[in-house]
């Protein structure tokens, strides 16, 4: 298949870059499970290693034998000049090239979960930039599988997997159910789950053991708002870093990252 020289940004063949929210590539027809944007030769490399298709890529003349080189000779390279792809997409390609890359089936929880032995668990958390950082964490420090309940940011949105380096793609995920229904499925595998909260019977991170729990679940919530009621209600522990200079919290990437190592095996 030749490279596609974009000439007329109306082109139907280009609707997967026009200016399209992640809500709208989650629904895109013709797929089977939508769509995301995979940006940079780095994190389309790691998209094709998890074993996730692109439908077409979009490059700067100078990326085009590196996208080829990738995607091989099946997939259309869709080709123009940086001007002209802002244009279209509504932001400068500052990593010379983006992929339209089908999404694939989440896995079953209970399969998940399987051989795991550290999970983390997002409740709510909305900015797509801290779910990005997170899975980042959990992809260097050492989580087996993270769990993100029905409100949190997706994880395939084109900004977590930005900053994540494309360990969204690596890190294995899936969403949660309901707090009764996630706390059944995390005792059927022998999760101790420990919650980061700021409460007056919280357990310093310092005392808390995690090589005493050989199945640990570590549950994050929502900025600023903290886990809900009944997330702590499911929770065997309560855990917080401890603070100095007046400081109560960390934003949760940071508090994610510090807790992982401390709890990893």
């Amino acid at each position: 298949m030749p490279v596609i020289e974009i000439t007329d940004l109306d082109d139907p063949r280009l609707v997967d870059y026009a200016h399209v929210t992640d809500v709208a590539l989650k629904k895109a027809r013709g797929t089977e499970h939508g769509l995301y944007i995979a940006e940079s030769a780095l994190v389309l490399e790691r998209a094709l290693r998890a074993g996730h298709r692109p439908r077409s890529v979009l490059a700067l003349g100078n990326t085009v034998d590196e996208a080829r080189a990738l995607v091989g000779e099946d997939v259309p390279v869709f080709v123009g000049p940086g001007e002209l792809l802002a244009e279209l997409t509504g932001y400068i390609l500052h990593r010379g090239l983006i992929a339209a890359m089908n999404r694939p089936a989440l896995p079953d929880a209970d399969t998940l979960l399987a051989g795991a032995r550290r999970v983390v668990i997002l409740e709510n958390v909305s900015d797509p930039t801290n779910v990005g950082a997170i899975f980042r964490s959990a992809g260097a420090i050492g989580a087996d599988a993270i769990l993100v309940t029905p409100r949190c940011s997706d994880p395939f949105y084109r900004r977590a997997i930005r900053v994540s380096m494309g360990t969204v793609l690596q890190v294995p995920w899936t969403r949660a159910g309901d707090w009764t229904s996630t706390r059944a499925l995390l005792s059927r595998h022998g999760f101790h789950v420990a919650a980061l909260a700021l409460r007056a019977d919280a357990v310093s991170l310092r005392d808390f053991d995690g090589r005493e729990h050989d199945k640990l679940a570590l549950l994050l919530g929502a900025e600023g708002e903290g886990l809900t009621e009944d997330a702590l209600a499911a929770a065997d522990s309560v855990v917080q870093i401890p603070m100095k200079h007046g400081i109560d919290s960390l934003n949760v990437a940071a508090a994610s990252a510090v807790a992982m190592w401390a709890l990893s095996a």
